[in-house]
């Protein structure tokens, strides 16, 4: 089996550490490069070899906030078509546009509970590529309080 890379900014270390023992216990196959801003994960995109298959931006952030480090993958050809998932604790309705608008592929309200969380990922990262919108889709369908999906692009 392939290692999967996934590539996680968010400046809070006690979601970093959920979310990255979250993955291990998924499957030991999944890379997960951390930052703790946009601006590092601008560079570590810039740095590994592979591309990771799915990128994590919180929103909120010191130095680069999720929506500037979103901004750049996008405008970016290497990058650009890298889905993009972004996280915050608020389901606040501007913010999910605003992920739609910049062309994130899904809005994810970070969940409480590690079992919560670990469900969401097994869903997502059992999915990339090619499936992962209709994964998100399924999540969202059946009652997931955590996904909006967004449209990818500015209407």
């Amino acid at each position: 089996m392939s290692k999967k890379i996934i590539l996680l900014a968010d400046d809070d270390t006690d979601d970093t550490e959920m979310f990255c023992e979250a993955l291990e216990e998924i499957n030991e196959n999944i890379t997960c490069h951390c930052a703790e801003n946009g601006s590092q994960a601008w560079k570590i995109l810039n740095q590994i070899n592979e591309k990771p298959q799915l990128i994590f931006l919180d929103l909120n952030m010191p130095v680069m906030n999720g929506w500037d480090c979103l901004k750049l993958v996008k405008q970016d050809s290497h990058y650009k078509d890298i889905p993009v998932i972004m996280i915050s604790t608020s389901s606040h309705k501007n913010d999910i546009e605003m992920a739609s608008k910049l062309g994130s592929i899904c809005y994810l309200v970070k969940p409480n509970s590690f079992k919560d969380l670990k469900q969401l990922l097994l869903a997502i990262t059992s999915n990339l590529g090619d499936g992962l919108r209709d994964a998100l889709i399924k999540l969202k369908e059946s009652g997931s309080k955590h996904i909006f999906m967004c449209t990818g692009n500015a209407d």
